[in-house]
């Protein structure tokens, strides 16, 4: 409790109040990948990863994964960040 005093006494900012100070970061990379995926060539190969995800979900017994499609569509939206990333950067 004297502890808490002091440092109130001191002119230290309580929690509430270094909460109120601090803006929230926003990931630049995350908003560009966010629209990166709804361009016409993201949303194809997202579609094709979904198809596959219900065709593997839906058997009981399959070797199969969706790899394949799952890297289409990583390098298909990666490609899109590539072109814009570093204009955000400062």
């Amino acid at each position: 409790m004297v502890f808490e005093e002091k440092m109130i006494q001191n002119g230290e900012p309580d929690e509430e109040e270094e909460e109120e100070d601090e803006e929230e970061m926003v990931d630049p990379l995350e908003t560009i990948r966010q629209k990166c995926e709804e361009t016409e060539h993201c949303v194809h190969a997202r579609e094709k990863l979904e198809a596959c995800e219900t065709r593997v979900g839906s058997r009981s017994e399959t070797t199969e994964d969706c790899t394949e499609e799952l890297f289409d569509f990583l390098h298909a939206r990666d490609h899109c960040v590539a072109h814009k990333v570093f204009h955000s950067v400062k």
